[in-house]
């Protein structure tokens, strides 16, 4: 039975709803069918609503940024330094493993030349910023600030994907490697920090 009073927000509302349901592939699964299927109607009246499947998933992602971006917000306010950054990195694991497929949304890196990603790339310059801010503690130069989020994001990541891909089969305990893991995300931004590199030697 269609969905009573079908409008743009309950589209990307159902778009939602088949990421979350879809675990680790529900952002690469989605797709028109999919959610016209979910609503009960035919794939041709979502158009009235949303433009293409492109713009629904720019919509999606928009969303999860968003998600994310309060999750580590909350996580880390009135924290700073290494307390911040363990947090931080928490946050962002426990939001992986409770919504995979929204994580999966996250990493849909918008275009800051065309304007339809523009609110993808705000949502995304407001996450980048609470990532800056909690790594202000480490007194970072200007010029290697960019390097650090990007780090400390491609290590969470790096770890989180191939824990939801299954890609840990030793028995070892992951949240001890995990732990170990931000340790070692630590101390490179420490040697990065201008505490931790006093002479501004290459690193």
């Amino acid at each position: 039975m269609p969905r009573a009073g079908l409008s743009h927000d309950a589209v990307v509302a159902i778009a939602l709803e088949l990421v979350d349901a879809g675990g680790p592939t529900g952002f690469a699964d989605l797709s028109l069918a999919k959610v016209a299927a979910q609503a009960g109607v035919a794939t041709p009246s979502l158009y009235k609503h949303v433009g293409s499947l492109a713009a629904l998933r720019r919509e999606v992602s928009t969303v999860a940024v968003d998600d994310l971006t309060r999750v580590m917000t909350d996580a880390t306010v009135g924290l700073s330094g290494p307390a911040a950054v363990e947090a931080l990195a928490h946050a962002m694991r426990g939001f992986a493993r409770s919504a995979p497929g929204r994580w999966a949304a996250v990493q849909a890196a918008p275009d800051p030349d065309d304007p339809a990603d523009a609110a993808l790339s705000a949502a995304a310059d407001r996450s980048v910023r609470t990532v800056a801010a909690v790594l202000r503690g480490f007194d970072l130069p200007d010029d290697r600030t960019i390097d650090a989020i990007r780090s400390v994001r491609a290590s969470v990541h790096g770890f989180v994907s191939l824990e939801l891909g299954g890609g840990y089969r030793l028995p070892d305990d992951l949240d001890a490697s995990f732990a170990t893991h931000v340790a070692m995300v630590l101390a490179g931004l420490d040697a990065l920090s201008a505490r931790g590199n006093p002479a501004g030697r290459a690193v």
